[in-house]
């Protein structure tokens, strides 16, 4: 393995169903692959549609025990997994870093941003009161209660593969839900560490189950909960393309969903903004996990008075960024998570510099000695893009900046709402009130005034337009694994 680690235990390679673990009944395995060397460091099971409905039949048996423990004994619960997950964290870094690729700084980042979700959730669970309305007439007492939606099926991408793991899973069990989950299939591993720490939190058996499986499996174990009534929520994160087709295989059951999906995030540098902070905001937002991360910055536009100095101050911050696996510890950006994400990368380099856009720096493959099967892309500056290239259309998710230099505000809002997406937006400006005619006019689910980093626990996570809908994190995310149950008394008097 990439990395040598100190609690073997979470070194998981089965699924986990009723409290046992075990391995798939098709007897069929994959390979997790280490994305710095493209060989295979582990395998686990090849599920298939058997596995899924024994997952989820001990969800459905598990949940009317689950939902009548007392919050405030299901907080304690989910507060015992925080703080495992808080202990393992050197060990669940470098798990995320071997299967995804990321620089073990930035692993270690994600489990301290993971386990912020699951403290959080578990004291939201206390505070999922109801309301108290005024009635109407005499003799009569009006209510509204949260209860929990029932089984939830998360499904979860392979780029914060811990921290969207703690994003489903914490609301879910605080709300009183059981869940049935599929993770990726290129990052298992850090999924199965995870529900071998709430075991061990005392997650009661049947209340979380985890079940792997191939790319050419997934949509056999998916189809299962999609189909089956019993399933009251999905759960999703990843592209727009399937989070429609769950939608629409979600509408004969009429099940609740929350969709993360695509972005096509702009970032948008005005004549008044401090450009050094822009700069620092840029880097923190674009090369995060290698651009691989759905707020991404894809689309940078910087009007005319500070384009030049904007481009060459990103150019040396960026052509100085080291390129490496997440064994070097001076690496700062890693491997793609794989091939097909190296071609689309450079794909829409070539599109872009065919059409007259220039490289500012990067801008090809990283070839790095005994690594063949790596995939490596240098972080790129271009200049000089356009709207219809291809890195402007379509979410390029990898270390490319591509930067279009615009005239005036109302050019530039209408440019960057002009997308079907609308995930997140950022800005820089020190006009007050350019900044709230901003937030107010971009169609965006998050927006970044003068901040590169928005995402926080306590804060609604979620976007608009073929974005999707639901919101993670924060009280919002909470609801979103309930239903509201109004109850009304007579005869009182």
């Amino acid at each position: 393995m990439p990395f040598s680690f100190q609690n073997a235990v979470l070194l998981r390679n089965a699924n986990y169903i009723n409290g046992r673990w075990a391995a798939s009944r098709s007897g069929n395995t994959f390979a997790v692959t280490d994305p710095a060397t493209g060989e295979a460091f582990a395998h686990v099971p090849d599920s298939v549609a058997e596995d899924a409905r024994e997952a989820l039949e001990a969800a459905h048996a598990a949940f009317q025990g689950w939902r009548r423990v007392p919050a405030k004994q299901r907080a304690q619960i989910i507060k015992r997994w925080n703080d495992l997950i808080v202990e393992n964290t050197e060990d669940l870094g470098r798990l995320i870093s071997s299967e995804q690729g990321k620089p073990l700084a930035e692993g270690k980042g994600e489990v301290a941003y993971a386990a912020s979700y699951v403290e959080w959730f578990a004291e939201e669970a206390t505070r999922a009161g109801g309301d108290i309305i005024p009635a109407s007439v005499p003799g009569r007492r009006m209510f509204a209660v949260r209860e929990p939606v029932g089984v939830v099926a998360a499904v979860t991408p392979w780029n914060f593969p811990a921290a969207m793991i703690a994003r489903k899973i914490a609301p879910a069990l605080a709300a009183g839900c059981t869940v049935v989950c599929k993770p990726a299939e290129d990052t298992p591993l850090t999924s199965l560490a995870l529900v071998k720490l709430a075991e061990q939190a005392g997650v009661p058996p049947g209340v979380l189950n985890i079940v792997t499986a191939s790319r050419e499996n997934a949509g056999a174990v998916v189809d299962v909960w999609l189909d089956d009534a019993r399933v009251r929520k999905i759960t999703f994160t990843g592209s727009t393309p399937v989070g429609k087709h769950l939608a629409r295989r979600s509408a004969d059951t009429l099940k609740k969903l929350s969709l993360e999906l695509g972005g096509n995030a702009p970032f948008i540098v005005f004549d008044d903004a401090d450009v050094d902070a822009a700069v620092d905001g840029l880097m923190a937002a674009k090369f995060r996990n290698g651009g691989q991360t759905c707020v991404s910055p894809n689309r940078i536009y910087v009007q005319a008075g500070v384009h030049d100095e904007f481009v060459e101050k990103l150019t040396a911050r960026v052509a100085a960024l080291v390129v490496g696996p997440a064994t070097d510890p001076a690496s700062q950006i890693g491997p793609m998570i794989n091939a097909r994400a190296v071609d689309k990368i450079e794909r829409h380099v070539n599109d872009a510099v065919s059409r007259g856009a220039k490289v500012k720096t990067g801008g090809a493959r990283v070839n790095r000695d005994g690594q063949a099967g790596a995939h490596y892309y240098a972080p790129t500056v271009l200049t000089e893009v356009v709207g219809d290239m291809e890195c402007s259309c379509e979410e390029t998710f990898g270390p490319v900046a591509p930067i279009t230099r615009f005239r005036d505000e109302a050019e530039v809002v209408a440019a960057a709402n002009g997308t079907p997406f609308g995930l997140a937006s950022y800005f820089y400006s020190r006009d007050v009130r350019r900044i709230w005619r901003l937030a107010d006019q971009l169609e965006s689910g998050l927006v970044g005034i003068n901040e590169g980093a928005v995402a926080a626990e306590a804060a609604p996570f979620g976007g608009v337009k073929d974005s999707g809908y639901g919101r993670e994190g924060s009280q919002h995310g909470l609801e979103e694994y309930m239903h509201l149950k109004y109850l009304c008394q007579g005869q009182l008097d």
